[in-house]
């Protein structure tokens, strides 16, 4: 007897092959999720010598943090005379200027309103470092004003760079873990990069990709752009793409620092609709080149950066909109253009969608509080314990993100930072 196919309506055979897309896209991290479990964290050889670095931190009002940061590099248990930080106050209309010299900094004041964002601010300091500093520095450190370092941060990071490499991230963890649910959330999403992606690309040979903050830069790219030439809304996603592209291995080292969490959903909805423009605006600058990569030199880093700015968002985009379509267009048809039976069917097929999904990110978060937990600084256990079943929905907000974002004009809004914590309050769980 032939088995009833009678289920499988269009929209449901749709979202089966649109699930099925998605695992195929992303097996291979299931395989860096093992490789993160089984083989723990990466070993770095020690470096055969200290090398000289600039910090390099772009600030807008930050008088509130970025003397906390300062203090965090002065702290490291390298050489002091190998560093030297770099602040720009970019349009401050507070005392950052003033707090960052006073701190043992040197500032450069900026107040260019035509080209804001990150990016430029980075341009504009890198190119006074580079001509009033001429081959001072062999490597440069990029920070945001309101992160912290451990105190062996540097000389971890000098370990991996003594390798060779041109490029080097981080392990990002985060200040204000228990400050609320969104800002939990995006904490186990950072130790999860860390631990289960960027430490297992490492293990396994190949590049990992930059985030945010956190990462250093040979001063061989910095002197051959002469400044900083990747200007779309994520230039971290964009530096990272066109070191993959080119065949560039960007390192990864288990240097802990901590960056502070948006803590409210407004924030958070800002923030995360620049980076999803910007992962839109790398793809379509940079898609068809890492096709080319993938396919004549067969290079998995390309491949790597492709799954993660291309179809993420791209399935997620075209099933929202499909599903909505039929649901809507087949509501108001009154069964001419779909049945109740079919719509019953499309809501079921929705709903087994968004179970496995919940269960995916239930499991990643689980896996990541268990496996990273001594790196979990939170007074409350409640918090901890709760955010395994938010950190799921913070994620499912990504998706009327993924749409928004590709019809709406997003500019870059700068974050408001004002958790004022040292390092030693943030090892004691503040708050």
């Amino acid at each position: 007897m032939l088995p009833d196919l009678s289920h499988l309506t269009p929209i449901v055979i749709f979202n089966f092959v649109i699930g099925a897309l998605f695992v195929l896209c992303f097996l291979y991290q299931v395989v860096f999720f093992l490789v993160g479990i089984f083989y723990g964290e990466v070993k770095i050889p020690k470096a055969k010598r200290n090398h000289r670095y600039a910090f390099f931190i772009a600030a807008h009002n930050e008088e509130a943090v970025i003397a906390n940061l300062i203090m965090s590099i002065k702290d490291q248990d390298y050489p002091s005379e190998l560093i030297d930080i770099f602040v720009v106050a970019d349009a401050c209309t507070d005392d950052t200027a003033r707090v960052a010299r006073e701190a043992g900094a040197i500032v450069y004041e900026r107040n260019d309103l035509a080209r804001k964002g990150k990016s430029w601010v980075m341009d504009y300091g890198f190119d006074r470092i580079l001509n009033e500093y001429p081959g001072k520095y062999e490597a440069f450190f990029i920070f945001d004003a309101d992160n912290l370092l451990s105190r062996s941060y540097v000389s971890i990071m000098n370990d991996a760079f003594d390798q060779g490499y041109l490029a080097l991230t981080s392990y990002r963890n985060s200040k204000n873990f228990g400050s609320s649910w969104i800002s939990a959330a995006y904490a186990t999403w950072f130790l999860r990069e860390a631990r289960f992606l960027n430490n297992a690309r490492m293990i396994c040979g190949t590049s990992c990709a930059v985030s945010g903050s956190g990462y250093l830069v040979s001063s061989k790219i910095i002197e051959g752009m002469h400044g900083w030439d990747f200007h779309t809304l994520t230039e971290d996603i964009q530096f990272s793409t066109f070191c993959a592209i080119h065949g560039v291995r960007i390192g990864y080292a288990p240097a802990e620092f901590y960056d502070e969490q948006p803590v409210d959903f407004p924030a958070s909805w800002k923030q995360r609709m620049r980076w999803t423009k910007g992962f839109y605006q790398v793809f379509f600058t940079y898609g068809s080149h890492l096709v080319k990569s993938i396919a004549f030199f067969r290079r998995f880093a390309a491949y790597d950066l492709f799954m993660t700015i291309a179809p993420g968002n791209l399935l997620s985009l075209i099933s929202v909109l499909v599903n909505l379509t039929f649901i809507i267009v087949g509501s108001l048809s009154h069964g001419f253009l779909a049945t109740d039976r079919e719509l019953a069917m499309c809501f079921g097929s929705l709903m087994m969608t968004l179970v496995s999904m919940y269960m995916t990110f239930f499991v990643a978060g689980l896996f990541t509080t268990i496996f990273e937990r001594k790196h979990i600084h939170c007074t409350s256990k409640l918090r901890v314990f709760t955010n395994l079943f938010t950190f799921p929905l913070f994620m499912f907000t990504y998706i009327p993100i993924t749409v928004a974002a590709l019809f709406l004009k997003v500019d870059w809004v700068p974050t408001p930072h004002g958790v004022s914590v040292t390092l030693e309050q943030v090892m004691d769980g503040a708050k």
